[in-house]
């Protein structure tokens, strides 16, 4: 099930039909399924209650039938994301952007696509493979930037991480290009010696200036809970000031995008949608909800 299918049950009122008339009233049991099903699929606690809460407490006044629901779901799915929607504007040059995240979480694969993306503007694009560790990652970066266009410094598998990123970010000073991304090594929040290891990558890139200008940290949105709890982890680490939630498309645990929200109010900077190099998307608050729910005169 994906986060579509999710928003599908909802404009159904929890029936057989494919939808729902509008006007039919609110139950109680239409209310329990709901808060289950927000529950269920990490919308999270506070974010459920103030969904359930307001509906109740407008119940008879405002909120009649399905279609009052819905709007008010709408109101406030919108309100938490309209909060965290804040796009990354690429300044001064160059731009350096620190990619953190777990193993799995597609950091290098987004990495790639953040270079099409800013290939497509007219933007130079230096990739650094400071993920050292292993040998597929740095091929998987060359291919990557042969696809984009980009240049790269790829260096032997083991080198010093901290010291790769530092001889990119220096290349990049001295050879004026526009945008940095740094790979890093995946690493489990709860892994110490290699979250010392990224803040070192952090403290060497800063000898050379006010860098990095972005620490974007890539969740998997499919881990549900599992993305806030390292989010959170990777924030009292890094401090950091971006998000990319990817496979969005694809997890009947979406809703965490929402949970993220609400408990971190870190900038969500892209959303992937999918596979395909353009299914990568600067994050719209208004956008995305109207791609679940229905937009309400």
């Amino acid at each position: 099930m994906s986060i579509f299918d999710i928003f599908k049950k909802i404009k159904s009122g929890f029936g057989d039909e494919k939808e729902t008339p509008k006007d039919k009233p609110i139950t109680d049991t239409y209310l329990e399924q709901l808060e289950e099903l927000l529950i269920t699929s990490d919308f999270g606690v506070e974010v459920t209650q103030k969904i359930i809460e307001e509906i109740n407490k407008n119940m008879g006044s405002s909120v009649k039938t399905i279609r009052d629901a819905e709007f008010v779901i709408r109101k406030i799915l919108l309100s938490v994301l309209e909060s965290v929607e804040k796009p990354l504007y690429i300044k001064g040059s160059p731009f350096v952007i620190l990619v953190v995240g777990i193993n799995g979480s597609g950091k290098t694969t987004t990495i790639g696509k953040l270079a099409s993306l800013y290939q497509e503007r007219g933007k130079s694009v230096l990739l650094v493979a400071a993920d050292t560790f292993r040998a597929a990652a740095i091929e998987q970066l060359q291919e990557w930037a042969k696809k984009t266009s980009s240049d790269i410094l790829a260096p032997l598998p083991k080198t010093d991480p901290a010291a790769v990123a530092y001889d990119g970010v220096h290349k990049a000073i001295a050879k004026n290009y526009d945008v940095v991304l740094v790979d890093t090594a995946g690493r489990l929040h709860t892994q110490k010696h290699l979250m010392e290891e990224v803040k070192k990558i952090k403290r060497a890139i800063g000898k050379l200036g006010n860098y990095p200008n972005e620490v974007l940290l890539v969740l998997d949105s499919t881990i549900g809970q599992n993305a806030l709890i390292q989010a959170k982890e990777f924030n009292n680490a890094l401090g950091v000031s971006g998000i990319v939630l990817t496979k969005l498309d694809s997890t009947s645990k979406g809703g965490i995008i929402f949970a993220i929200s609400q408990d971190l109010k870190i900038p969500i900077r892209y959303i992937g949608m999918g596979e395909k190099i353009d299914d990568l998307r600067a994050f719209v608050a208004r956008d995305f909800i109207e791609s679940l729910l229905d937009p309400i005169a």
